[in-house]
């Protein structure tokens, strides 16, 4: 077997010992077998093409059946053309492994994995976004796409990436540091070697990055960090967290580290740690599968076949479950740990199957747990709250400008008063309060004040904010398509769409005649009439009744019309006529039935209906709802009314004013609702056409459709497509989910009527051609029946 290794670092070191001492247990418990591994070991000496120059000579020269190494990163396609060409496979340490190369293996924990598992940690506290700061080197960037996809599948931002060069000097660190700062992101991740992690927690330090709004979470590949011997590196680390591949804790391992850590001590006294580095454990595995794979093929030329013994090897080795599959050794897991004082501690472990677990439980705790508990964890500045993962980031003194208009009669939504004495804008309403709401449950802080606008539009807002004059709007606006060529829309948090105002009709004296048109009730009439001559007819053919023609017609209809009530008691004699009266029973269930639901629905509100020319339609003059009526709603032939305030709609609808119905949108129609709810109103139909109001972002939010343009730089706020735009919008479905959002609609609308759903529609009066199958069953039965007491009547004339 060949040994590629940096011989003069201290991983290099004791993967190699490991090694030794796998071969050394092996056949030390298997002395019978047949087959012996002898190592062939090269110096890399830390330089990739010395790596790969030894790989070739290994594979030549020397005729190895296997390799393990280099822990140097080499492209894997590269080594892999090395492997495939000789049919021997290769246990690297370092280059990534795909099923395009069957004979390259990778022996250290998976990269997904390892971005799986910090994703489900930043997941767990809530965090949103993070920065990724990685070493600047192929294997450094490695796992920048598995992160990327691990955190789009859990809905988390990468906010910004920072490559820092392997050889960079302090004044540079301390350059990309203070980009980072920059953010308003909190949450930083790093994937670098330990030495140059080390010098980058320094200079953190320095500038004050290592407080208690800093959460610093390290990859497997910077975690040694953890056990740096460098006092200075140890306070500046104190309450980072880290991961660790899982090892279980076994005899086997116990026995291991003593004789590992005799070993080291003696031959390197500085450099000794207390615990086998996983590469180690990983490599002493590795030894073993391979030394039963050879003793089961004992001919090693064929390639393929040896390989195939290699994936079928399963056991529970020193590192934990070992196999191979797809090229890679599967993942136990991984530990969290946390730099605490002068050392480190597991806080939790994560795993594929069953998520994060606490290290230490509480007793009748569960064994499935979102994140770790609350006190386990010692965060920067030693803190145990969990950092909230973004604050605003402002220059000295700044805080968000946030424009406000000052509306004069729809106050309900918005109200705003400008204290002269304080300089302050002091602003309150339903469109606030929902503001407001959203601000508190954010989990950063967001430094604002408001701007008093007066004799101007939102559309000039808009163009405000776009101009940098100031950094948002709150208010009422509608969330318009022209509109977001400048703005980010957050979530509607009101109803959608435009509605139509009327005032319900009263004192119609005729009203009970309304659920059925005049066809109907004429045709149900006419079928009476036609149902009692023909029950007449066929008793009168029936020689065995004693009555006279006179009085039997009297009681026939007496009856018809009883049936109408399900009160008739007379008896009819013959089967035919019986036969007759049953389908004209259904007939009235059926009519009676819809004529009391149509009725019912009509008593709750009139149906309105804009139907003839010349009517006269109202609109808020304050906003948009010109366009929107004329383009959208089709009322080009009725004449068109301004109306500017609660009070005009109400004259224009009352019996004395000029407008046949009031069309605005339906947060208003509802305020309005609410603050004249005699029940002489209603809402009688809705178009969804327009998307209500929502928080907007381009450079933060806006109430009701505002928030815009900014970026984060040296002079702007914040970049069109601000991650503010999904924070605001997801406080927005919580707080539609946990009912606050009913409870402020009920602060500000309280006393309204219940309105119809939006798409709804009242009913109009049931009409014949409903009904007419119904008329065509009667009238054939009737003809039917009729018909066969003739011929009854003839046949017994004729005999």
């Amino acid at each position: 077997m060949g040994i590629v290794l940096d011989m003069e670092s201290l991983i290099g070191r004791s993967i190699h010992k490991g090694i030794a001492m796998a071969i050394s247990d092996f056949y030390a418990l298997n002395h019978s077998y047949r087959t012996r591994i002898v190592l062939h070991t090269m110096d890399s000496k830390g330089d990739p093409l010395e790596a790969l120059s030894a790989v070739d000579h290994l594979l030549k020269n020397v005729k190895v059946k296997a390799i393990i190494g280099p822990e140097t990163h080499l492209q894997p396609k590269l080594l892999s053309l090395f492997a495939d060409k000789a049919k021997v496979p290769i246990f690297s340490i370092a280059a990534s492994s795909s099923m395009e190369y069957p004979y390259l293996f990778h022996i250290k924990d998976d990269e997904s994995m390892m971005a799986k598992c910090v994703a489900a940690v930043v997941e767990s506290y809530k965090w949103r976004h993070a920065i990724f700061v990685y070493e600047d080197t192929e294997d450094g960037r490695e796992i920048l796409p598995y992160l990327v996809e691990s955190f789009q599948d859990k809905s988390i931002q990468i906010t910004y990436r920072n490559a820092i060069s392997l050889l960079a000097t302090s004044d540079e660190i301390i350059e990309q540091l203070h980009k980072l700062m920059n953010f308003q992101t909190t949450v930083i991740i790093v994937h670098m070697s330990p030495s140059l992690a080390s010098r980058l927690f320094l200079n953190a330090k320095k500038l004050g990055m290592m407080s208690e709004e800093y959460a610093w979470i390290l990859t497997e590949k910077t975690v040694d960090v953890l056990r740096s011997t460098d006092f200075e590196v140890i306070e500046s680390i104190q309450g980072v967290l880290g991961f660790r591949p899982y090892v279980p804790a076994s005899s086997r391992l116990h026995n291991l580290t003593a004789r590992w850590h005799n070993f080291f001590y003696r031959k390197y006294p500085t450099s000794v740690t207390k615990e086998v580095p996983v590469f180690a454990l990983r490599a002493y595995d590795t030894i073993w599968a391979l030394a039963e794979s050879f003793e089961k093929v004992e001919v090693l030329e064929n390639g393929p076949f040896f390989l195939n013994e290699v994936l079928k090897i399963r056991f529970k080795g020193i590192s934990g479950e070992f196999q191979l599959s797809e090229g890679k050794v599967i993942s136990n897991g991984y530990e969290i740990m946390n730099a605490i004082d002068y050392g480190e501690k597991r806080v939790g472990y994560w795993t594929l199957s069953e998520g994060i677990k606490e290290a230490y439980p509480l007793i009748n705790r569960g064994h499935r747990y979102s994140s770790m508990h609350t006190e386990a964890v010692i965060w920067p500045g030693r803190s145990t709250t969990a950092p909230k993962g973004r604050m605003l980031h402002t220059f000295p003194g700044k805080e968000l400008n946030i424009g406000v208009l000052k509306i004069k009669n729809f106050k309900h939504f918005m109200d705003v008063e400008n204290d002269v004495e304080k300089n302050v804008t002091n602003a309150t309403g339903f469109s606030i309060d929902v503001f407001n709401a959203c601000i508190r449950a954010l989990t950063y802080e967001v430094p604002h004040k408001f701007i008093l606008f007066e004799n101007a539009s939102y559309d000039d807002l808009v163009q405000k904010v776009y101009n940098q004059e100031i950094d948002a709007v709150v208010g009422d606006s509608t969330i318009l398509a022209n509109r977001s060529e400048y703005v980010d829309f957050t979530s509607t948090y009101s109803d959608l769409g435009v509605g139509t105002l009327a005032r319900i009709k009263k004192n119609d004296m005729w009203f009970f005649l309304k659920p059925l048109d005049v066809g109907l009730w004429l045709t149900a009439i006419a079928s009476l009439m036609v149902t009692g001559f023909v029950v007449w007819a066929i008793e009168c053919m029936n020689q065995e009744s004693e009555s006279s023609p006179a009085q039997r017609i009297g009681t026939i209809f007496w009856l018809i019309l009883l049936t109408i009530f399900f009160a008739q008691r007379e008896k009819l004699s013959n089967n035919l006529s019986r036969f007759v009266m049953f389908v004209w029973l259904l007939v009235v269930l059926i009519l009676i039935t819809s004529y009391t639901a149509t009725l019912a629905s009509l008593l709750t509100v009139e149906q309105f209906e804009l139907v003839s020319k010349g009517g006269i339609v109202g609109f808020h003059g304050g906003s948009f709802m010109r366009g929107v009526t004329v383009s959208n709603l089709h009322f080009e032939d009725n004449m068109k009314r301004a109306y500017y305030s609660y009070e005009d709609y109400a004259h224009a609808l009352s019996e004395d004013g000029e407008a046949d119905a009031i069309v605005d949108e339906i947060p208003y129609i509802k305020m309005f609702l609410g603050k004249y709810s005699s029940g002489d109103y209603a809402l009688v139909s809705s178009q969804p056409i327009t998307s209500g109001f929502g928080f907007v972002s381009s450079p933060f939010l806006s109430i009701t459709c505002t928030i815009l343009h900014a970026h984060i730089s040296n002079e702007k706020i914040f970049q069109k497509g601000s991650p503010l735009v999904q924070d605001v919008s997801r406080e927005i479905a919580k707080m539609r989910l946990d009912g606050t959002l009913a409870s402020l609609e009920k602060k500000w609308f309280e006393n309204r009527l219940s309105i119809p759903s939006r798409n709804s529609t009242m009913s109009k009066a049931l009409k014949l051609d409903r009904f007419g199958g119904l008329f065509i069953i009667s009238g054939v039965t009737s003809a039917l029946a009729l018909m066969i007491s003739s011929f009854r009547g003839c046949w017994r004339l004729l005999i």
